[in-house]
């Protein structure tokens, strides 16, 4: 879960909006295009833990994903595997040894305003996940999307165990159909 965020530009999309969907898949298509090399692999990063409701986020993603069976893109983070507090460190090494030319795309949860729930964003740049919780973690990922499913305030980690898991499912069907729309779009450009 995090709050702060290294970017250069960010979008921002309501999953409770039906033309939202179309309109994110488009922009995440056009970002990953603009930095995409063609010897760079596409890491998909979703960073979170299944033990809190809130930080499910990333998780929840990573299971939908890999269930779509994303031809030459690596998942990384799911419910069986997640990537979180205690292991992003040594993937985030793994990544760099593993691949000589990494893109990664770091999903987390991350808390906001009250009326943001709900809301997605995607830009360019890193995210320090845990940052919302006082964690201090290495920064990670070329470009973002982030979900805000809760509101910030006093006792953040009770808040995200407090959070509603359809507000977090609506959120993860969103993004996982919006990258394997993006995806396909890719795919399309290459051929």
């Amino acid at each position: 879960m995090n709050t702060r965020i290294k970017q250069k530009k960010a979008y921002y999309y309501n999953s409770n909006e039906t033309y939202s969907l179309s309109e994110f898949s488009h922009t995440l298509h056009a970002m990953i295009r603009k930095n995409l090399t063609p010897n760079c692999t596409l890491i998909i990063l979703c960073i979170g833990t299944d033990r809190a409701t809130g930080d499910a986020l990333g998780p929840l993603i990573g299971y939908k994903l890999k269930k779509m069976y994303l031809d030459n893109i690596v998942i990384l983070g799911t419910l069986e595997h997640p990537i979180h507090a205690k292991n992003i460190e040594e993937t985030i090494t793994s990544i760099k040894s593993c691949y000589s030319n990494p893109y990664i795309i770091a999903i987390d949860a991350c808390l906001g305003k009250m009326d943001h729930i709900g809301y997605i964003n995607i830009g360019e740049g890193s995210i320090h996940p845990g940052a919302g919780v006082n964690k201090k973690l290495p920064p990670v990922g070329n470009m973002f999307i982030t979900g805000i499913v809760n509101f910030s305030g006093f006792m953040d980690i009770l808040i995200l165990q407090n959070t509603r898991l359809n507000i977090v499912m609506t959120m993860a069907d969103f993004i996982s159909v919006g990258l394997r729309r993006a995806i396909n779009l890719l795919k399309m450009h290459v051929s």
